[in-house]
């Protein structure tokens, strides 16, 4: 795999695992959206499906990481780091892109949301008025949780063990059965199995802080956040921004030794 096909490919499925990801939270989140407060079944299936379908486009290109944690595990596998700055750049901008279609796709939904007396306060608003859970949270805004993950309880250590070892699950599952016989990428069944890894960790692990398990998952959307021209969005919460980018890399480091000890 080229340089250049190594970037588009993870610029492209990183885009369409935000895109479809960051558009269930939206989905479920906003007023005016159909599928609001659908629950949490709806987005790990979404985010699921997500996977899976970033996964079929972007293999024949990159392999399909879209993810750093992936990237640095399968770097300490084998020992090639020459394409992990790469795999970052086309992660990180494509996880920005998606974030940024997110917000064009439900632009209207948006502006509702956040323009809603109820939802974010505001002249005239009742004073119990019940705001959204991220608005309750230091530095998060009402909208902040379709872009990037939050914890339920700010606990920075429980926090970020959370994140080191759904990681671990997911990278496991990838280095176990995720290469095809070309050494390339997810073949078709590792797609799917990945997949429903996924959404096994959301259901069972993503409770506490919404399962990043992804820096670049968290990260690029947060930063489209901070940029993006919303009304009313509050902050983008970079307190806590380190833990969902810090812990993933570390899992995927002890997914990687634990491969490499155990499996190799």
């Amino acid at each position: 795999m080229s340089s250049s096909d190594i970037f588009i490919g993870e610029t492209i499925g990183t885009a369409i695992l935000i895109l479809l990801g960051g558009g269930v939270c939206a989905a479920v989140t906003l007023k005016a959206s159909k599928a609001r407060n659908a629950g949490w079944l709806a987005i790990t299936f979404g985010w699921g499906f997500a996977v899976l379908t970033a996964v079929y486009t972007s293999a024949p290109l990159s392999g399909a990481h879209l993810n750093p944690a992936v990237t640095v595990a399968l770097a300490i596998k084998d020992g090639e780091w020459s394409n992990v700055p790469t795999y970052f750049a086309g992660q990180l901008l494509g996880a920005m892109i998606g974030a940024a279609l997110v917000w064009v796709a439900y632009y209207g939904q948006f502006h509702a949301h956040l323009t809603d007396k109820e939802i974010v306060g505001g002249p005239g608003a009742q004073a119990t008025a019940t705001k959204a859970v991220e608005a309750q949270e230091k530095g998060a805004g009402p909208v902040l949780g379709v872009f990037s993950t939050g914890p339920e309880i700010r606990n920075a250590v429980q926090n970020l063990a959370t994140e080191i070892i759904g990681t671990v699950v997911l990278v496991l599952a990838i280095l176990t059965q995720g290469l095809n016989d070309a050494g390339n990428g997810l073949g078709t069944l590792g797609a799917l199995i990945t997949a429903l890894v996924v959404v096994s960790i959301g259901l069972s692990l993503g409770g506490p802080t919404g399962y990043a398990i992804n820096p670049a998952r968290d990260l690029g959307p947060r930063i489209v956040h901070a940029l993006l021209p919303l009304p009313n969005k509050g902050g983008s919460d970079w307190g806590y921004a380190w833990i969902p980018v810090v812990g993933p890399l570390i899992g995927g480091a002890i997914a990687a030794g634990i491969y490499n000890v155990a499996f190799a």
